[in-house]
């Protein structure tokens, strides 16, 4: 069966998102260099930055932070904060205004070690919740979006009712990962689940989880009937998803992608372009990575690139590697 997507933005505020498909936010990936990839070759309608706490954004400086370097073609932007015990959220809200915003997101589902420390992401209380937006929603009046997974255990109740109470705090999106806390992204997705918190709450919903072809977008938007989707490590495999699936399933028209070798190279500029020399190889190897799935023999290049010394090194190791390719 065919599914064609709701052709419609989703409107928050002055705030359009078309089409209605985010970048997710994820450590060492959002970065903006990739974003900006993905903006060049097409098809999302928002970005987030990576996480960002709430107890070091005040004084981050952005012309110089890797977290907070950005450009005005990613846009519309939203910036991933996350508070625990003890963090004053508010100073954190007044630089985003700084920092032209377009919107604020509260991470409430990393399942991460360190934010269970912190008692943030997923491990932040119930009550520590409503007071955070509670401060958000009084300090600012750009949109405010959440980011959670299904909950602890499987509980329809609990779920909706969580869902309900952000609604009524004052949240205007939800971002719904289809899984539960702490469970690894080999365990199969519930975009169904996402569906019980698109048929309760009047907010928009955007689903996440296990997006890496425009077949599982199709399917996802059936089964969860979503307003939108955020794509993860999807968008670091495949930067182009997009592009696909806003030309599949909304009518956009998108120029054709590059080859793999062309995007694998404007990365690499781009990176040299966004960020001082120190901060360029990490990056590379963690996008690598993921890029390397494109192609039948790819644990050489990524294995290549991880032992790479300089940007240098890795650049000529990939040029070598896909002289050999087959898959362009």
């Amino acid at each position: 069966m065919i599914i064609k997507a709701n052709g419609d933005p989703i409107s928050l505020n002055s705030c359009s998102i078309f089409p209605p498909l985010a970048l997710a936010p994820m450590v060492g990936l959002s970065h903006s260099a990739l974003r900006l990839l993905v903006v060049e070759l097409g098809g999302a309608g928002l970005f987030f930055s990576e996480m960002l706490s709430v107890g070091k954004l005040p004084t981050e400086n952005e012309k110089i932070s890797p977290f907070l370097t950005r450009t005005p073609a990613e846009s519309p932007f939203f910036y991933q904060i996350f508070s625990g015990p003890g963090l004053d959220v508010v100073p954190a809200v007044e630089r985003l205004h700084t920092l032209n915003a377009q919107g604020i997101d509260l991470n409430l589902g990393c399942p991460a070690p360190a934010l269970r420390k912190l008692g943030a992401g997923s491990f932040m209380g119930d009550k520590l919740i409503v007071e955070t937006i509670r401060k958000i929603r009084s300090a600012t009046t750009l949109p405010i979006s959440a980011k959670i997974r299904l909950g602890k255990t499987l509980d329809e109740k609990v779920l909706v009712s969580f869902c309900k109470m952000l609604e009524s705090e004052g949240v205007d999106l939800l971002t719904v990962h289809g899984r539960l806390h702490g469970e690894k992204f080999c365990r199969k997705v519930r975009w169904d689940w996402i569906g019980k918190v698109k048929n309760t709450v009047t907010i928009p919903v955007i689903a996440n989880g296990g997006i890496f072809t425009v077949t599982d977008a199709r399917k996802c938007l059936h089964d969860s009937g979503a307003d939108g989707l955020m794509v993860g490590r999807g968008a670091a495999i495949r930067p182009w998803i997009f592009a696909d699936i806003a030309r599949e399933l909304y009518g956009v028209e998108l120029a054709e992608r590059p080859s793999l070798a062309k995007i694998y190279f404007r990365f690499v500029e781009l990176l040299e372009d966004r960020f001082q020399s120190e901060r360029r190889l990490g990056r590379l190897k963690q996008f690598t990575h993921y890029y390397a799935e494109n192609f039948a023999f790819g644990h050489h290049l990524a294995s290549g690139v991880q032992n790479a010394n300089s940007i240098k090194e890795a650049g000529e190791i990939a040029g070598k590697f896909f002289e050999k390719s087959d898959e362009q």
